[in-house]
């Protein structure tokens, strides 16, 4: 992230308003920008050499070109190791991985066997994003991850497979809501396992705790300039399992609100479609519509959801741990990265 660039400057977090719920979504729309992933490790790079023109005072002011150069920077650095998220893990090709996933769960006729398998490869993916982009300040063992992971495959295997019976033994409902039910059981079993692998792949962090750090007043950040110190120069307050707790939470969250608006409108909207007499004459083209219709709202409902709640969000020490009271930088505040 470019908080990680050398610099005693800070760049200010973003262009848009993150008090406000429309301006994280603006910002978490660059963040979650695919175009992204098309940049190289040259044109990385010449981002980064950019920002730290900035940060050292040789670029007077934020201008388009800086400002995508952070989006860049942001989107492909994680923000406490400040090192590259391997590309498919990354938010901006969150979209894209999962689509490849859930092709193969709307693979008709998939049956106990292939339901598992497709559901086993949702939670490595899963897995891989929620560990690739979660808080770093307490780091998993691999017996940890490999523990979380078997867990979270169990589970989400158990609601799929649960489920996909369920549906079928429903005889008093009408063929068409056991057709919409059927339709809506890959998705619902998305929803619930992936709240569930959110809380056991980031488990860890509930019981060590998480770094805070001061929320720092503009004297604060001009004695830091002074001395020549930026701002990933700061001290960690401490580490703090309630601040761990929100943060795990929240990210459950937007995960079910990412979630939930893909589970319901495609197949919902689907079903209307296969009613038409164009679909009815081609079927073939059933697949590829479904999932142009999980594509478009996929990309329309991540920043929406991812948003929900800051990144680096911030609280009052007090309502932290008593070793944080009074403690607070400015408006007795404290800040600590949720992950995403």
């Amino acid at each position: 992230m470019s908080a990680s660039l050398p610099g005693a400057r800070a760049l200010p977090d973003s262009q848009y308003d993150l008090s406000t719920y429309w301006g994280r979504v603006r910002h978490t729309a660059g963040l979650t920008d695919p175009r992204t992933l098309l940049v190289g490790n040259a044109g990385l790079e010449q981002a980064k050499q950019l920002l730290v023109s900035y940060k050292q005072g040789q670029i007077k002011s934020m201008t388009p070109d800086l400002w995508q150069a952070k989006k860049l920077v942001d989107s492909t650095l994680h923000p406490d190791t400040g090192e590259k998220v391997f590309l498919p893990f990354r938010m901006s090709c969150f979209v894209l991985s999962n689509l490849v996933v859930t092709a193969g769960m709307l693979t008709p006729g998939l049956g106990n066997r292939g339901t598992i398998a497709w559901q086993i490869a949702n939670q490595s993916l899963n897995v891989a994003i929620n560990y690739s982009n979660a808080n770093k300040s307490s780091p998993l063992s691999w017996s940890k991850i490999a523990q979380s992971y078997f867990l979270a495959v169990g589970a989400s295997c158990g609601v799929a497979v649960g489920l996909n019976s369920v549906v079928p033994r429903l005889k008093s409902l009408a063929p068409s809501t056991r057709l919409i039910l059927s339709r809506l059981v890959p998705f619902a079993a998305v929803a619930s396992a992936g709240a569930l692998n959110v809380f056991l792949m980031r488990g860890e962090e509930m019981r060590t705790g998480i770094d805070v750090y001061p929320v720092l007043s503009a004297a604060d950040k001009a004695k830091l300039v002074a001395e020549g110190k930026g701002e990933g120069d700061v001290e960690s307050l401490g580490k703090s399992k309630k601040a761990a707790t929100i943060a795990v939470a929240e990210t459950a969250v937007s995960r079910v609100l990412n979630s939930s608006p893909i589970m319901v409108i495609p197949p919902l909207v689907l079903v209307r479609l296969q009613a038409t007499q164009w679909l009815k004459r081609n079927p073939r083209y059933t697949t590829p519509i479904n999932l142009g219709l999980i594509l478009v709202t996929s990309y329309a409902v991540l920043p929406l959801a991812l948003a929900a709640f800051p990144q680096m969000q911030k609280i009052e020490a007090d309502r932290l741990e008593g070793e944080f009271k009074g403690r607070g930088g400015q408006d007795g505040l404290v800040v600590f990265n949720r992950g995403i």
